[in-house]
C-alpha cells in the first residue's frame, strides 16, 4: 500500500511524462499507461505571431489604445516553441482559395516600416494570420508551411507526447476603405481544412476521432469511456480540434452523428454526442465546469494568461487557476517573459514538459 501511495505521488509531483526519470513511480512504463486525457502540459495562443511592425503599432495606439496593449506580444517560430516545451499550438486560418486575397495588407499600404514577405500569400491555400489588414505578419503565412514545421518537429522527436493544436477559422475584417474582408468558411472550405491537413500528415502520424471512438454509437460514449488512448501508443502523434463558434462547428459537423471522417475534434458542449474537447478559457469563472469536464475524460483547454494583462499586472492568478482546474492544455502568450513588460511567465508547476492531470 505505501509503495502504490509514494507511486502515485511522484507521477502527481515532478514526474515528467515526456522524459520520465526512471525513479519509482516515475518509470517510462508506468507513465506509458497513462491516457492522453491524462496529462498537463502547456501550450501557446496564436502561436504563429509575429510582432506588429512599430509605425503599424504607433497607428493602433493612437486609434485604441487598449486595442494596441492586447496586440503587442508575439512568438518565436513553431519549432522553438516546441523545444521550449510547448504542446498546444493555436492557429488562425483565412480562407483563400484562389490566392492573393490577403497580399495586400492596409496597414503596408499605410506604414510600411518593417519588410515583410507577402509572396506566401499570392498562392492558393489557407492562410495564417492574426488581422488580414494589420496583425498579418505570421512566422508561416500559409497553413500547410506551419503543418510542415510541425511534422518536421514530431518527426526529428518521435518520443514527444501528442500535440494539440487548435484551429480557429476567421471571418469578416476591418470596416476601413481598401480594408479587405474575410471570406466565410463554408462546406468546401471545411473539407480543404481536412485536406490540407492529410497532405502534410501521413494517417500513421494522427489522432482522429474514428480512432477515439472506435466501436462505440458515439464519440462522446467512447470518451466517458476511457477512449483515449495511452501515452505510449499517443507518442510522436498531433492532433486538430477546430475551436470555433456553434455556427462554424455545425457546418464542419454537418449531419454526422460524431464526426466520422473528419480530421478535427470540435469545441462542443459536453452533452453533445461529438463531445471530447472543449475550450473553457475563463480558469477562475469556470473552474468547477473545466473539472467536470476533465473528470467525465474530455479534453480542456483554458487560458493562463490573455490580452497582456497578465503580463503587465505580473498577476499570476490566472496561471495558477488554470493549472489547479485540471484543464490538459493551458495556454500562454508567455513561455518566456517579455522584458519590456516584466518577469511574468508561465511554466508547469514542478517543471518538465507534462505532468500527471491534478484532477484525473
Amino acid at each position: 500500500m505505501l509503495i502504490a501511495v509514494l507511486a502515485a505521488a511522484a507521477l502527481a509531483g515532478a514526474c515528467d511524462l515526456e522524459a520520465p526519470s526512471g525513479e519509482a513511480g516515475c518509470t517510462r512504463a508506468a507513465v506509458d499507461r497513462l491516457k492522453l486525457n491524462d496529462i498537463q502540459a502547456v501550450g501557446t495562443h496564436n502561436s504563429y505571431k509575429l510582432a506588429i511592425s512599430p509605425a503599424q503599432m504607433k497607428l493602433v495606439r493612437a486609434a485604441d489604445p487598449q486595442q494596441a496593449d492586447a496586440l503587442d506580444y508575439a512568438h518565436p517560430p513553431l519549432a522553438a516553441q516546441l523545444d521550449a516545451g510547448a504542446r498546444q499550438l493555436e492557429l488562425d486560418l483565412l480562407n483563400d482559395p484562389e490566392g492573393g486575397r490577403y497580399a495586400s495588407p492596409l496597414a503596408m499600404k499605410v506604414a510600411d516600416d518593417l519588410p515583410y514577405d507577402l509572396a506566401p500569400l499570392k498562392a492558393p491555400g489557407l492562410k495564417v494570420m492574426h488581422a488580414q489588414d494589420i496583425d498579418y505578419r505570421s512566422n508561416c503565412p500559409r497553413f500547410t508551411t506551419c503543418l510542415e514545421q510541425v511534422r518536421d518537429w514530431s518527426r526529428a522527436h518521435p518520443e514527444h507526447l501528442p500535440l494539440l493544436i487548435l484551429l480557429n477559422l476567421k471571418e469578416d475584417g476591418l470596416k476601413l476603405p481598401g480594408a479587405t474582408l474575410a471570406l466565410p468558411f463554408d462546406g468546401a472550405a471545411m473539407d480543404r481544412v481536412d485536406a490540407e491537413i492529410r497532405s502534410v500528415f501521413q494517417a500513421s502520424e494522427l489522432i482522429v476521432p474514428d480512432q477515439v471512438q472506435g466501436r462505440r454509437r458515439t464519440l462522446r460514449e467512447a470518451v466517458l469511456a476511457g477512449g483515449w488512448p495511452p501515452l505510449k501508443a499517443a507518442r510522436g502523434k498531433v492532433m486538430f480540434a477546430l475551436d470555433a463558434p456553434e455556427e462554424q462547428v455545425a457546418l464542419y459537423r454537418g449531419g454526422r452523428r460524431s464526426l466520422e471522417g473528419r480530421v478535427m475534434f470540435v469545441n462542443i458542449d459536453e452533452g453533445s454526442p461529438a463531445a471530447a474537447y472543449i475550450t473553457l478559457n475563463e480558469p477562475k469563472a469556470q473552474a468547477g465546469r473545466i473539472a467536470a469536464a476533465v473528470k467525465s475524460g474530455l479534453l480542456v483547454r483554458t487560458r493562463a494568461d490573455a490580452d497582456t494583462a497578465e503580463a503587465r499586472a505580473d498577476d499570476r492568478s490566472r496561471q495558477a487557476a488554470a493549472f489547479a482546474s485540471g484543464a490538459q492544455y493551458v495556454s500562454t502568450d508567455y513561455m518566456r517573459p517579455d522584458p519590456r513588460l516584466g518577469p511574468y511567465e508561465t511554466r508547469l508547476p514542478g517543471g518538465g514538459v507534462a505532468r500527471r492531470n491534478p484532477v484525473r
